[in-house]
């Protein structure tokens, strides 16, 4: 008689070793799963590349959105002087 593919007449030691080595390899697989993942979060987290990635763009940015608030206020202060 068969239960899930394993005949009855398996020795449990067998049995047990079967399950020691498929506990093993569902471990390796889970940690080297968990070291993929790991390694993606902080390459797409990485402040300091992204940093140095768009340090120009930003300050471009920046010195635009300066400009255009020093206008805006001088433009406020002029009319109502």
């Amino acid at each position: 008689m068969t239960h899930n593919g394993i005949s009855s007449d398996v020795p449990p030691d067998v049995l047990e070793q079967r399950a020691i080595e498929q506990r093993r390899h569902m471990h390796q697989t889970v940690t080297a799963l968990r070291e993929q993942v790991r390694d993606t979060i902080h390459e797409k987290l990485d402040v300091n590349r992204y940093a140095r990635d768009y340090v120009w763009p930003a300050a471009g940015i920046a010195g635009l959105l300066s400009l255009l608030i020093g206008y805006t206020t001088a433009g406020i202060f002029k009319r109502s002087a």
